[in-house]
């Protein structure tokens, strides 16, 4: 409910701010229910410094965030030069995107079929 504007001290710098009747509206509008803890200041400071992202999780996208080292491999299977995102480790096989894909795909999963997971005499109820 907006009543008027309403003084908070940023929580970044300690100085008291106005959250305007208008601002109000505007996070009202967009469904924010916290009110803004940081001084317009320090939430332009936050920005620049953050790469102007500003949520709460950051999952890729790459906005803010430096460019994923690759290193390159030979796939144990096809013998083909790739690229993959983390260190082999040696004792490991490593496979290009195609060979892994391949052998996901023929792989048996887990929890179907062969015993894992189904009725356990229980009448079928959990």
């Amino acid at each position: 409910m907006v009543t008027g504007d309403k003084s908070i001290t940023c929580r970044e710098c300690g100085s008291p701010f106005l959250f305007t009747v208008s601002e109000q509206q505007f996070y009202s509008s967009k469904g924010f229910t916290n009110e803004p803890g940081r001084c317009p200041d320090c939430r332009q400071a936050r920005k620049a410094r953050d790469g102007g992202y500003s949520g709460g999780y950051r999952s890729g996208g790459g906005y803010g965030r430096a460019e994923r080292e690759m290193f390159t491999i030979t796939c144990a299977q096809c013998n083909k030069e790739a690229q993959v995102p983390f260190q082999p480790r040696l004792d490991k096989p490593v496979y290009c995107s195609d060979c892994f894909e391949s052998r996901r795909s023929s792989a048996p999963r887990s929890g179907q079929g062969g015993g894992g997971g189904g009725g356990g005499g229980r009448g079928g109820r959990w």
